[in-house]
């Protein structure tokens, strides 16, 4: 074997003496830059180099780099659970955004003081510095060393398969070969604790700068409700202190914004459970605010060439085997149900129907692009475990386009779109946004020719990058009859929300014989593009609510001015102002109740209300308000009328206060 060895290091050729870690090569301390990247793959530090290697470091402030501290400590509080609970069986226990969790079979659920001495034990084990070690296991030696494990079992007898599942099995095996790592003792070098692992892993416990327990909750072994329900215990770890006072003061933010809690102080929606997970109810306020937004984009629309139509809530099964989604998406679908000795489907989505509209008589080249619209309702079966609010839910309408076009429109047709979606969304008060393509990959839940997926796809990045806007690739993200874009919206704190979704369909009309009369009168296919600008009303409400932590702005709040007599005396004249007011389409309400004024107020800004007018005597006297913004910002003796004018310029130019 040669003693040296060629590696090429941050851009650079080196040479370095047989034997060498990639941690030496680096001259990694193990805390900033945290493992190596080799050839593209992601090694441990202790790893040896090998000729011809390319080596990169990965600093642990990395999207890598948290991943493998994540992983790391996820580790370290399995080994804290298992030293506390020993009767604790381990499932798995994989990075995810902002954090990590580990699931555990136990007797009984955690509570939060058996938290409180996990994460204790935890810091134990971090300041000891026990060292990550990886070895090499056959199949055989890895159940004979985990006999006692029946889940990391089931696990190696997955294997390969399990690395594709959607549950974070594959960051526990993954493909090919075998890995153990054990935590060692740093001084004795005994071993501490072991785990099935494809890693990488931190040198040692010791290089884990921040990290806290956040919650348990009950989970299904690898996501089915066949198996065993076991405890997960989530957590988080960052690169440092600040970065972790920096993500736990946004998760309270987050937390006071929850649109759940903010829907019910303020009247939106509510969930009855005796209408079933995921099936919301709108009070009349929250009522007002989807006609809002419905209003708004009918007239967006109409003024964009767009054609409403309206389809059924159900069909026949047979409309969903026609289009592709039951073969390929029946897993989200309801149920069937029988009417005439005939299956029927409630509908998941509207572009089947919108496809026979089109199909209804004969087209021409002339109408194209044709833009069908709909608020149309629809319903998916998400399991329950997932369904969230507003933004995750089983019924909901979604403000759906399906537009059909020539080839040589589909370019222009795609672009004028994606300016459509992004300022609409800038109405609403979202202004920063990245777009993501999504495009197939090569697994087999695709259907339709490469060479059409091609096409497609190239039309959409070339429309995406014209935008300006940072483009990030999905590969394997697209439905399954066409790629996609989707705008990624940030909110007010700096969340990221998947919102409008543009794709391109070249595989349903097709499927559904669609066609038109070209200028040569030869009979063509047309491109079939789907548009979800909202997503769904529901869940872009649910987003709104969030970002505006529920002081909408004017145009979109359901009360839009509040009036507060100083005395009852002074109540019929705000009721004549509020007269005023209503005849310029604007919402107010006269609190007449028997508070005292600061009462009022109180409960006018609790309301997130975005204007008060006030009223006394002086006020009535010189035809005038005091006005008072939702601020607390307060401008006496303004003129009624320059009140109201001021009021309808907000709600008209939809700014915010």
């Amino acid at each position: 074997m040669s003693a040296e060895l060629h590696i090429t290091l941050a851009g650079a050729e080196r040479v370095v003496a047989a034997g060498t870690t990639y941690g030496e090569a680096l001259e990694a301390d193990g805390r900033t830059v945290v493992a190596a990247r080799v050839n593209g793959e992601l090694r441990d530090l202790a790893s040896h180099a090998a000729d011809g290697d390319v080596v990169e470091p990965v600093e642990i402030s990395s999207p890598d780099g948290r991943a493998i501290l994540r992983h790391s400590t996820a580790h370290v509080m399995a080994q804290a659970v298992q030293e506390l609970f020993p009767e604790a069986k381990l499932g798995i226990g994989p990075p995810v955004d902002n954090g990590f969790y580990y699931d555990f079979d136990v007797e009984q659920a955690f509570h939060p003081d058996d938290l409180k001495r996990v994460e204790k034990r935890m810091r134990e084990i971090v300041k000891q510095g026990q060292q990550f070690s990886r070895r090499e296991v056959s199949d055989d030696e890895a159940r004979a060393e985990l006999s006692a494990e029946p889940y990391k079992l089931e696990l190696i007898g997955l294997k390969g398969g399990a690395a594709a599942s959607d549950d974070g099995a594959g960051v526990e095996v993954g493909e090919g070969q075998l890995t153990i790592y054990d935590n060692l003792d740093p001084k004795s070098g005994e071993l501490c604790w072991k785990d099935l692992c494809r890693g990488p892993h931190l040198p040692s416990t010791r290089a884990i700068p921040a990290f806290k327990l956040m919650r348990s909750g009950g989970a299904y072994w690898r996501g089915s409700e066949k198996n065993p329900q076991l405890q997960r215990i989530y957590g988080t770890a960052w690169e440092s202190r600040d970065k972790q006072d920096e993500y736990l003061h946004l998760l309270e933010e987050a937390e006071k914004r929850d649109h759940r809690k903010l829907g019910a102080e303020l009247d939106l929606f509510s969930f009855p459970p005796e209408l079933g997970s995921g099936l919301p109810v709108f009070h009349p306020k929250g009522g007002i605010i989807r006609k809002e937004m419905e209003d708004y984009m009918r007239r967006r629309q109409g003024e964009s060439g767009y054609e409403f139509v309206n389809t059924p809530h159900i069909t026949k099964s047979q409309l969903f085997e026609t289009s592709g989604h039951l073969p390929w998406y029946g897993e989200d679908m309801f149920p069937p149900f029988e009417l005439d000795n005939t299956e029927y489907r409630v509908k998941p989505m509207n572009c089947p129907m919108h496809n026979l509209i089109f199909r209804a008589r004969g087209r021409s080249y002339r109408e194209l692009p044709l833009r069908l619209c709909e608020f149309g309702s629809v319903y998916r079966y998400e399991k329950s475990g997932v369904v969230h609010g507003l933004t995750r839910v089983r019924g909901m309408t979604q403000d759906d386009s399906h537009i059909y076009c020539t080839k040589e429109q589909m370019g222009g047709e795609i672009k004028s779109l994606l300016a459509f979606v992004l300022s609409v969304l800038r109405d609403f008060g979202l202004s920063e946004f990245y777009l993501e393509l999504s495009s197939r990959d090569d697994s087999d839940k695709f259907i339709g020719e490469q060479a059409d997926w091609d096409e497609a796809t190239a039309a959409l990045r070339q429309a995406a990058e014209e935008s300006g806007l940072q483009l990030v690739d999905d590969p394997g993200g697209a439905a399954f009859y066409g790629p996609k874009i989707s705008v990624q919206a940030k909110d007010a704190i700096g969340r990221t929300w998947q919102l409008s979704t543009i794709q391109l369909d070249f595989n349903q009309p097709k499927r559904f014989g669609l066609e038109y009369q070209a200028a040569d009168g030869s009979r063509q296919t047309p491109v079939m593009i789907h548009r979800a600008l909202f997503g769904s009303i529901e869940r872009f409400l649910g987003v709104l609510v969030e970002h505006y932590a529920g002081a909408f702005p004017p145009w979109l709040s359901p009360v839009q001015v509040v009036g507060i007599p100083i005395a009852e005396a002074h109540t019929p004249y705000l009721h004549d102002v509020a007269k005023k007011l209503r005849e310029r389409g604007i919402r107010v309400e006269v609190d007449t109740a028997d508070d005292r004024m600061q009462k009022k107020i109180r409960n006018a800004q609790k309301a997130k209300v975005p204007f008060m007018l006030l009223a006394g005597d002086d006020d009535i006297a010189n035809g005038a308000v005091s006005f008072r913004y939702r601020s607390g910002e307060q401008k006496n003796g303004v003129p009624v009328e320059d009140a109201i004018a001021e009021i309808v310029n907000a709600v008209e130019r939809r700014v915010q206060v």
